[in-house]
């Protein structure tokens, strides 16, 4: 890393203090923790496993220094698995962010659907806002066929995540449709699947030797 990109001191001292603000909320979460699954124990570990990540980073980046801390990271951060060893049902929870990064393209792409709609279920005014086309876009195009032509829309991906849930039965349906993620038990959890920038690690070093193009 060059000086130029490397973090101050301060820095450096400001994500520790975060690091000891979090273990503070970690333990009064604990300390007043409502059942083996209290939802906020959960989050304030998922928080104290960010600060310890963040400052163990920077730390490295500024002295070359490394902790002790072992940051747990995707599946690891998991609770201990507790669901039915052979489930007789599963759900899928997905979420995909995007930022609006063209909207003129996106309201052209709404608009070409609009025009292409025979029946007029595109609705009208598809490409007169951002808030019309985006709904256009969704309710044409499957989510999977909008993550693969993301930048066809004007769109820029962001993090992502995939989580697969396990259960003795299936929902009745209806059952859950007015609050679809509220009611989550990270202990029923079989996989998840994180996307993020913050994993990656595929930026080249410029010290780094040139890649032979022959693989």
């Amino acid at each position: 890393m060059s000086d130029a990109a490397q973090p101050t001191a301060a820095e450096v001292r400001a994500a520790a203090e975060a690091v000891k603000a979090a273990l503070d909320a970690h333990l009064a979460a604990v300390e007043r923790r409502s059942g083996e699954d209290d939802p906020a124990v959960y989050e304030a570990f998922n928080e104290l496993a960010a600060a310890a990540e963040e400052y163990d980073e920077l730390l490295y980046d500024r002295y070359d220094e490394v902790t002790p801390f072992e940051i747990p990271g995707g599946e690891d951060s998991l609770p201990p698995y507790a669901g039915p060893e052979e489930p007789n049902a599963l759900s899928v929870l997905i979420r995909r962010d995007y930022a609006v990064v063209e909207p003129q393209r996106l309201l052209s792409q709404a608009g070409r659907v609009a025009d292409l709609d025979e029946d007029g279920s595109a609705g009208n005014g598809a490409g007169s806002s951002v808030h019309a086309a985006l709904g256009v876009l969704f309710g044409e195009f499957e989510p999977d066929e909008i993550a693969t032509r993301h930048k066809e829309f004007g769109l820029e991906e962001g993090d992502s995540t995939l989580w697969v849930t396990a259960s003795d039965e299936p929902a009745e349906p209806g059952e859950w449709l007015e609050s679809p993620f509220d009611q989550v038990d990270p202990q029923q959890v079989v996989c998840r699947f994180d996307v993020s920038a913050v994993f990656d690690d595929d930026t080249l070093d410029p010290d780094d030797p040139p890649l032979d193009p022959g693989v």
